[in-house]
């Protein structure tokens, strides 16, 4: 089916060389579907808290807790992709884990007709790995760089054996974020599916993102150096 879609770029911010992601996401998509999707291209697993900041306004899954710092959060989950566009949105910030405090810039790169022969969301291209959850933020990946491509410093058992093996900067899963994002786009066809299912009189496909996320590598705590 041919849908209208943005091609996004999701960069972290002051990691050199750059870590960036590219893909095709359908405008009907939700911030909150947005998020899912940065996950899983950037290896995370959901386990904290995250916003997208677009102009005065913060998005994400509000919490009693945010009048206390003085700020209103809007549903991530209540603004779709396409109505962000409208308005102007060209480039936005996407903030995860406020104590490393990852910072994605997103650029919407191009706005079109999707191929009819594609399910959405689709990844485009990408370059480098990105840094491990809870490796605590810029500095702490950077130290960790260091301590991982240094068979001879004192800490590389410790943390290779934290990250649950060999940690290559300069490449990434690209054929596994596919593989996800494919079943994403399987997800969104669902009640097409299950039409179809119920007239053949055969179950549904179920797709379980909770469970994708949970078969992805999980750090133990780091290490104190």
């Amino acid at each position: 089916m041919i849908e209208p879609i943005a091609r996004l770029r999701f960069e972290l911010q002051e990691i050199r060389p750059t870590v960036w992601r590219r893909v095709d996401i359908p405008l009907s998509s939700t911030l909150l579907a947005v998020h899912d999707i940065i996950q899983v291209c950037f290896a995370w697993r959901d386990a904290h808290l995250f916003e997208f900041r677009i102009g005065d306004k913060i998005y994400g899954e509000p919490s009693p807790n945010d009048a206390a710092f003085g700020q209103k959060v809007y549903q991530a989950k209540s603004l779709r992709l396409g109505t962000l566009i409208d308005r102007g949105a060209e480039r936005f910030v996407y903030a995860y884990d406020f104590g490393d405090n990852w910072l994605l810039d997103i650029v919407v790169e191009q706005v079109r007709d999707g191929a009819a022969d594609t399910d959405y969301p689709a990844f485009v291209d990408g370059a480098r790995r990105a840094p491990p959850e809870d490796v605590g933020g810029v500095s702490g990946f950077t130290d960790f760089l260091d301590v991982v491509q240094d068979p001879n410093h004192e800490d590389h058992a410790d943390l290779v054996g934290w990250y649950g093996g060999h940690f290559d900067p300069g490449t990434f899963d690209a054929a596994r974020i596919r593989g996800i994002l494919g079943m994403l786009a399987n997800r969104r066809r669902g009640p097409l599916m299950s039409h179809r299912h119920r007239r053949r009189g055969k179950a549904p496909l179920k797709f379980d993102l909770l469970r994708v996320r949970a078969s992805q590598p999980t750090p133990r705590r780091r290490p104190h150096r």
